[in-house]
């Protein structure tokens, strides 16, 4: 705890009084048997840590979510989540969005959008949660010739910088919601991206020697490289599995029935999905979607000729040799 905090205990409990010990003689107590300040080994010994930043934008980008604002949604207050990226040489945010959960929808639309907006990092830096681990973003990443790097386990310190823009966005721009709260996630969302951009990416920064973020990304816009083929993105963020047809030319993907072209019977497959559809893929390019069954329209769905059935014609010549 504070050590101001540690001081009003004692005094609460009787340990001693104000008048026998000041505070500013327990704070040089703590700190002379290394008990408190930077000397403070006791429960969370640190590593050597140095400051640092790349001198050019767009090398490394950090990634990060954080616990937003409740906000009304359908008559119920909702939690809401930031998903943002920060350009570690500028300090100008990429792209950041509230979501309503921590799923990877979110960060693959943030990414996505970034993506866009500002171009391509050399590496993506990330802590050990879930979505950041997922084989979608490592496939994304790889196929865009982006590193994706990860923080060692439990260490939020080593993220400094888009830490301390959450802490930035939750003394300067959360407030501002107090006194007009907003009644939507659309609502949040436009406020805060004005925010940003009037606010944020406006104001002089001390690290980047009396600058703006704008400013010092704008300075370097030479050095951006953007991705040329933007309709690569609406795929390589999909999640990818590998799945063998059936003989009556369906897929199962997480419990539900998929139909997809006979030409694919027995044959095993490429899908990749979102939240809203499911598509087959070969050589790497999207070929066809695959169509939820629906068991009662296929009762009533006039079927094809299976590729491994006998025609009635070379039976006939069967028949016809037999005789």
């Amino acid at each position: 705890m504070p050590i101001s905090v540690f001081y009003e205990q004692l005094i609460q409990r009787g340990e001693i009084t104000e008048n026998q010990i000041s505070y500013s003689t327990i704070n040089r107590l703590l700190k002379k048997h290394k008990l408190a300040g930077r000397n403070h080994m006791s429960f969370h010994p640190e590593k050597e840590r140095k400051r640092f930043a790349y001198d050019k934008v767009n090398v490394l980008w950090q990634a990060d979510l954080s616990h937003g604002p409740y906000i009304p949604i359908n008559g119920k207050m909702k939690k809401t989540f930031l998903i943002a990226y920060i350009d570690d040489c500028s300090r100008l945010v990429p792209y950041a969005q509230f979501f309503i959960s921590e799923k990877f929808d979110g960060l693959r639309e943030v990414t996505r959008e970034s993506l866009i907006r500002r171009g391509k990092p050399t590496i993506i830096y990330a802590d050990n949660g879930k979505i950041y681990r997922s084989e979608t973003l490592q496939y994304a990443c790889a196929q865009l010739g982006i590193t994706l790097a990860h923080t060692q386990p439990y260490d939020p310190k080593a993220k400094g910088k888009v830490e301390r823009l959450f802490k930035t966005i939750q003394t300067r721009f959360y407030p501002l919601l107090k006194a007009d709260p907003v009644h939507s996630l659309e609502e949040l969302n436009e406020r805060f991206w004005q925010w940003l951009e009037m606010d944020y990416h406006r104001k002089k920064h001390a690290s980047l020697d009396g600058k703006t973020p704008h400013e010092v990304f704008q300075s370097q816009l030479d050095n951006i490289t953007f991705i040329e083929d933007l309709s690569i993105l609406d795929t390589i963020f999909l999640k990818r599995a590998e799945r063998k047809v059936k003989l009556d030319g369906t897929i199962t993907l997480d419990k539900k029935l998929y139909e997809v072209p006979s030409q694919y019977v027995g044959q095993k497959i490429e899908v990749r999905m979102d939240e809203q559809a499911v598509y087959v893929f070969e050589d790497g390019k999207k070929v066809v979607k695959a169509i939820p069954v629906t068991m009662h329209d296929n009762a009533h769905v006039k079927r094809g000729q299976s590729p491994f059935a006998v025609s009635d014609t070379s039976h006939q010549e069967e028949e016809s040799d037999d005789v």
